[in-house]
């Protein structure tokens, strides 16, 4: 049975997440964005209907992942507001004009956030150099990469996350997600061998997760 993280955009998804098996929830606004920093009382009243652990987006806004002065300096307020919640851990990710693993923010953020842990989240399939990266974000002290192999999905990206998970072993985990269903997660669990999988579970097209397909996930 695979470890599963179901990324929710609303209190409802996170609710039916925590009720039909989930192992951890990925909390976050703006669906269409992509996901962005939720609002601190929908934090504040989940968190004490939820007893798994609880990640939250720290992200200012959708688009690119290099972000200006002020963008920086309020990713950093809300992550410090954030955390007095008593959250699990945080999922950001960082990179500077080039494309590459902005380190010193990263680094800055994941030390704030401490002693809670850190994902790394999609960013990194925008980032060069998929070896490089990933030393990078393992040297900014994140636990967990988000990813879907630097493809536009997983089913795309296998190759590459099957390498990720063989170079990161005992250094990172490799959180497998990205257009993650239960129709192909027993393929890309076989081929990859990565144990934590992360999918919306967004079955209609809407903003909703669906029960059943939280649950398949789990047990498939």
């Amino acid at each position: 049975m695979s470890k599963i993280e179901i990324a929710c955009f609303n209190p409802e998804s996170a609710m039916v997440a925590f009720e039909n098996g989930a192992d951890r929830i990925e909390l976050c606004d703006g669906l269409a964005e992509g996901g962005t920093t939720p609002d601190f009382e929908t934090v504040k009243q989940l968190r004490r209907k939820i007893s798994i652990p609880l990640f939250v987006m720290i992200r200012p806004r959708g688009g690119d992942f290099t972000y200006s002065d002020a963008e920086f300096e309020q990713m950093k307020n809300d992550l410090t507001q954030l955390k007095s919640l008593q959250v699990d851990g945080f999922v950001f990710g960082i990179l500077d004009e080039n494309d590459e693993v902005n380190t010193e923010q990263n680094k800055e953020l994941a030390e704030l956030a401490k002693p809670y842990p850190c994902t790394f989240h999609r960013a990194f399939d925008r980032a060069k150099d998929l070896e490089n990266s990933l030393e990078k974000v393992i040297e900014c002290g994140f636990t967990t990469i988000l990813t879907s192999g630097q493809k536009s999905n997983v089913s795309e990206g296998k190759e590459n996350l099957k390498k990720l998970v063989e170079l990161s072993a005992g250094k990172i985990e490799i959180l497998v997600g990205g257009g993650l269903r239960s129709t192909n997660i027993e393929d890309i669990r076989d081929f990859t061998k990565a144990e934590y999988f992360h999918s919306s579970a967004i079955t209609d097209g809407g903003a909703f997760a669906d029960a059943d397909e939280v649950a398949a996930l789990k047990h498939t």
